[in-house]
C-alpha cells in the first residue's frame, strides 16, 4: 500500500512526528511492534518513575502540559498525556506491526516498507517517498557480558523489567549502573528494606534536581561554561566531597557533557542522603560472578540475592534499516551530530535519537515535518 510518509515507532517520538505531519496535512502511518503506543512508559518503567525534568522542558509539539500538573510529572500523569496528545491530534497508530526490514528503491525513489503482524502472521508492504526511524533510544535494553554472569544463583532483570522494590525486602540486591534509573532504582530499593549496593563504573554527575532546573532556565541567557560552574559550586555546596563515599565528579561539566556525549547528569531523589547514611553501599565495576558472589574491580567480592542492570538500551534501527545504516553507529544512533542528526538521505529522517530527551523529540518531530512539507512545496512548483 502507498503511504507518503511510513513512521516505524509508536512512542512519544513517532506520535509527535505524526502529529506535526498532521498539522500539516501529510498522510503518514505509524507501525508500532508492541501491542500498544507509548509502551516503554505504559509497560517497561518502574512504579516510581517520574520525568527527571520539569515540565516545561518535557512537551510534546504544540501540546504543553496543564497548568495544573505538578512540576515533575510521575508516570500515570506522564501515559495520561501522551494518551490525550493521541486523541487530540486524532493519531492512529497501528500496533503489532513488526517491521523487518526497510529498502530503498533507487529507480522508484520511494522506500518499500515490509512488516509482519505479530498477532496474525500476516505480511504488509509499504510504499512510501518518506521513512522515519523513530523506535527510539530506549528500544532494546543492554545487558553487559559479565564472566560468570551465567552461574548467578540469585536473580538478574534489566531495569526496563524492574516495578517495585516490595518483592526485595531483606534481600542483598545489587544495582549495576549509576545512571538516573540505576540511582532512582537503588533508592527505591533501600526505601522498601532491601540490603542495596550499587555497582560504579566511571566518574559522573549527581544533581539536585533544583539546580539542575536553574541551570536551564540560566542556560538560556548565560554561556554554558558559566552555567556549569555555578551548578558544580552548588552540588558542592549541597553535597561536599563525595569522592569519600566512591562517588567521582568528571572534569567536565555537567551541561558541556550533556551537549558533546548526550550523557545526562544524574537528578538526585534521594539516593545521596541514604548513601552518606549507610543503606546504599558503592562499589567498584564488577570482575566477575562465581555463584551468589560477585567479585569487584578492587578484589573483593561478596554474595547478592538479585542483579538489577541499570546499563543502558540501544535502538534496534541497525536490524531492519538495509538502506542508509550506514547513517547509523553499532549502537543504532545517527553518525550525524547534534543538532543535525535528523536528517539523512533520500528522505530518511531520524526523531528522538539525539539524546536530548523529550525537547530533543519536540525539535526533531518539528524539523522533519517542516522539512518534508518543503519538499512538498517545492515538488509542486
Amino acid at each position: 500500500m502507498k503511504k507518503e510518509v511510513v513512521i516505524v515507532g509508536g512512542g512519544p517520538s513517532g506520535l509527535a512526528t505524526s502529529a506535526c505531519l498532521n498539522l500539516l496535512s501529510i498522510p503518514n502511518v505509524i507501525l508500532e511492534k508492541e501491542d500498544c503506543y507509548n509502551s516503554l512508559w505504559k509497560k517497561r518503567s518502574y512504579d516510581r518513575l517520574k520525568l527527571h525534568l520539569a515540565k516545561e522542558f518535557c512537551n510534546l509539539p504544540h501540546f504543553p502540559h496543564p497548568k495544573s500538573s505538578p512540576t515533575y510529572i510521575p508516570k500515570d500523569a506522564f501515559i495520561k498525556y501522551v494518551d490525550d496528545y493521541v486523541s487530540h491530534f486524532k493519531l492512529n497508530p497501528l500496533c503489532c506491526k513488526y517491521v523487518e526490514s526497510a529498502s530503498y528503491d533507487e529507480k522508484t525513489k520511494t522506500w518499500r516498507v515490509v512488516s509482519k503482524d505479530t498477532n496474525t502472521g500476516e505480511v504488509d508492504e509499504y510504499i512510501a517517498k518518506f521513512l522515519v526511524v523513530a523506535t527510539g533510544e530506549n528500544a532494546e535494553g543492554y545487558i553487559p557480558d559479565v564472566p560468570g554472569l551465567e552461574t548467578f544463583h540469585g536473580s538478574v532483570l534489566h531495569s526496563s523489567q524492574y516495578k517495585s522494590g516490595s518483592k526485595y525486602k531483606g534481600d542483598a540486591a545489587l544495582v549495576v549502573g549509576c545512571g538516573n534509573s540505576g540511582m532512582e532504582i537503588a533508592f527505591d530499593l533501600a526505601n522498601f528494606g532491601a540490603e542495596t549496593s550499587i555497582s560504579v563504573r566511571s566518574a559522573f554527575h549527581v544533581v539536585p534536581k533544583e539546580v539542575i532546573h536553574m541551570g536551564m532556565v540560566l542556560l538560556k541567557y548565560l554561556p554554558l561554561k558559566f552555567v556549569d560552574t555555578v551548578v558544580n559550586l552548588f552540588r558542592g555546596l549541597l553535597y561536599g566531597d563525595l569522592g569519600k563515599y566512591g562517588i567521582y565528579r568528571p572534569k567536565a561539566g555537567p551541561f558541556f557533557l550533556k551537549a558533546t556525549t548526550g550523557r545526562s547528569p544524574v537528578i538526585d531523589v534521594g539516593t545521596i542522603s541514604k548513601i552518606k547514611s549507610g543503606e546504599i553501599h558503592v562499589l567498584p565495576e564488577i570482575k566477575e560472578i562465581r555463584g551468589s558472589k560477585v567479585v569487584f574491580s578492587d578484589g573483593k567480592s561478596q554474595p547478592f540475592d538479585a542483579i538489577i542492570f541499570s546499563t543502558g538500551y540501544k535502538s534496534t534501527a541497525n536490524y531492519w534499516l538495509k538502506d542508509g545504516e550506514h547513517l547509523l553507529n553499532k549502537e543504532g544512533f545517527p553518525k550525524e551530530k547534534f543538532p543535525n542528526q535528523w536528517k539523512g538521505k533520500n528522505g530518511l529522517y531520524f526523531a528522538g535519537l539525539a539524546r536530548r530527551g523529550l525537547a530533543g523529540v519536540s525539535m526533531d518531530a518539528q524539523n522533519i515535518a517542516n522539512d518534508i512539507k518543503k519538499i512538498f512545496q517545492c515538488c509542486c512548483n
